[in-house]
């Protein structure tokens, strides 16, 4: 049983990639159900090992691939973390995808990679060693430039060919860095409190600066974030699946994993790579909130949110003190449920009234009121506004950066807020306070249920995240089980 939970967790989306790949574009109602029935059996899996690992439980699986080395998929309470989000929101968006993208051609293959990307992602929650972490991140990659390239326009393609060209090439940073260590101490596994002690200072240096920095291309850290906007191209569905459940976050994770469960908290500050990567998150946040700033098209200004707001992720990883540790580690969760809710409300827009700028947005309140409730409550948690989420991971970081010795965080979170008031505020005042060009607007939310629907969902998500972050099964309270289990001496 301890094996075979995290192959099966897998295996349902690999499985329903594998089938809807292979099915004519007429079966609708089998892709469907083959879609809405992975999800929900993963979601059962999850819930059980959840379950498990919150009562002391285990779960692993590892098989030989050539001697010496093993593929090692292991639960723990951060994987969890990371795969409870992607699963839960799998299942949100297959149900929006759907409805989106009706009867649109070539919808096999879409959701062929869209099940296979979803694989991929609990490749990479689950996996217990560098090697196996890294073949998942490959798959990926792989998986996703699909549906990125998905409309098979120009446009689509050109941002397809971007995203390979930083994408592989932070893949070959992270190999190399990979092969740099693990030559010198043998396979690499995840465990708690790092998996190296000792070794030469410089070369440990240079092969976590490769690492990060190549892991950093998905994080989307500054310089290296060129291919997230680029990519606003692709279908709603598949921009919330980069921002909010898969590639993003895939690349956050990696960093958490390489300062916690190969280096170790102790080498990292002793190595004096904290505080630098600390200072590269906060240039990262500040960056992509003043370029977010700039963006007259939403799905632009909602990508820049993206660079910005993971690297909040980042900078708790580095500053390595329990609260900021459980900041960075809850907004993995929160992040990806505020943005979310702004992509799906984003499609909304577009689909339904055609608007896709700042500029278009005046009266949509009254032409899309739930959709915009969603979008509001979304963009209010992006500022740090309590009781949504957001407030509760910067209260969180805060505490974290006095905890470490790190004052100056308290004015980059101030400085960030401020700036996502800057580029937020002005967008719900169109939304409620502006009139609309037509005198009686009519309503355009009838027959959308099933993208409204989610948005929904996730906002009142993001909403019950911050307001009900004391009760013991908050992703709060799962944050501080990782940190108090897993990372404190």
């Amino acid at each position: 049983m301890n094996a075979w939970l995290p192959l099966a967790t897998i295996g349902t989306s690999l499985f329903a990639a594998l089938v809807i790949f292979l099915l004519p574009e007429r079966r609708v109602r089998t892709r469907t159900v083959l879609n809405l029935g992975a999800a929900l059996a993963k979601l059962t899996l999850v819930g059980v090992m959840l379950w498990g690992v919150a009562g002391g439980e285990s779960y692993e699986a590892r098989l030989r691939l050539v001697p010496g080395l093993d593929l090692l998929l292991r639960v723990d309470a951060l994987s969890l973390l990371f795969v409870t989000l992607s699963v839960g929101l799998w299942l949100l968006t297959t149900i929006y995808a759907i409805s989106y993208l009706g009867k649109g051609p070539n919808l096999s293959r879409f959701f062929g990679f869209f099940s296979l990307c979803v694989a991929a992602t609990t490749g990479v929650a689950l996996a217990g060693t560098l090697v196996t972490f890294f073949i998942f991140y490959e798959l990926l990659t792989l998986a996703t430039w699909p549906l990125v390239v998905h409309k098979g326009d120009a446009a689509s393609l050109a941002a397809g060919r971007r995203y390979l060209a930083y994408t592989m090439s932070g893949s070959a940073l992270l190999l190399a860095g990979i092969v740099g260590l693990e030559g010198q101490t043998g396979p690499i596994e995840f465990v708690r409190q790092g998996s190296l002690h000792e070794g030469d200072a410089q070369s440990l240096r240079w092969i976590f600066a490769l690492m990060v920095g190549g892991l950093g291309v998905k994080a989307a850290l500054v310089p290296l974030h060129g291919w997230l906007p680029a990519a606003m191209v692709a279908p709603a569905p598949v921009s919330a699946l980069l921002h909010a459940v898969a590639v993003v976050k895939a690349g956050a994770f990696g960093i958490v994993r390489v300062i916690y469960d190969v280096f170790g908290i102790d080498l990292v500050e002793r190595l004096g790579l904290g505080l630098p990567l600390a200072v590269l998150a906060s240039v990262t946040i500040l960056w992509g909130s003043v370029r977010a700033l700039q963006q007259a098209d939403i799905k632009r200004r909602l990508a820049f949110s993206t660079v910005s707001q993971v690297s909040y992720i980042v900078l708790g990883a580095a500053l390595f003190g329990p609260y900021a540790t459980v900041g960075g580690l809850v907004h993995l969760v929160h992040q990806g449920l505020m943005k979310i809710t702004l992509f799906f409300c984003a499609g909304v827009l577009a689909e339904r009234i055609g608007v896709t700028q700042v500029q278009q947005l005046d009266g949509a309140g009254r032409r899309m009121p739930l959709t915009m409730v969603a979008f509001s409550i979304g963009a209010l948690g992006m500022i740090g506004v309590p009781p949504v989420a957001g407030f509760v991971s910067k209260w969180y970081l805060g505490i974290g950066g006095l905890q470490a010795g790190q004052p100056w965080v308290i004015a980059v979170l101030a400085a960030s807020s401020l700036l996502n008031a800057a580029y937020f505020l002005p967008l719900l005042h169109r939304v409620w306070f502006c009139p609309s060009v037509e005198d009686t607007p009519p309503r355009a939310e009838t027959g959308a249920l099933g993208m409204v629907g989610p948005a929904l969902a996730t906002a009142i998500a993001s909403l019950g995240a911050g307001a009900l972050a004391g009760t013991p099964w908050s992703p709060l309270a799962w944050a501080r089980l990782i940190v108090e289990r897993t990372y404190s001496p």
